[in-house]
């Protein structure tokens, strides 16, 4: 099972996340496409890429505004897998 990280090394690694923030619990980033159709096209992407991981995040769709919401909750908080993730995101994001 994933190990949860201690706080100084997620504050570390949001430092090379910005468009992160950690809440509740969770590392989240809204992401706002120019359209609901581009919006739904990055959620597939992400999806693919939570599949293929294994890793599989909370996500709410409102109109072009998509927000995701990253922790293993079989450990009960953030761990390495969420970071991964999140840097995945952020490249399919980058490429939208």
């Amino acid at each position: 099972m994933a190990e949860i990280l201690p706080d100084a090394e997620i504050d570390t690694a949001l430092t090379n996340l910005p468009n992160w923030r950690r809440a509740d619990g969770a590392l989240v980033r809204t992401v706002e496409s120019a359209s609901f159709p581009d919006a739904i096209a990055l959620v597939g992407r992400v999806a693919e890429a939570a599949e293929s991981a294994d890793h599989h995040p909370d996500i709410d769709i409102r109109w072009r505004r998509v927000t995701y919401s990253l922790s293993t909750h079989s450990a009960g908080g953030i761990t390495k897998l969420d970071l991964a993730l999140a840097r995945r995101i952020d490249e399919l994001a980058a490429s939208a």
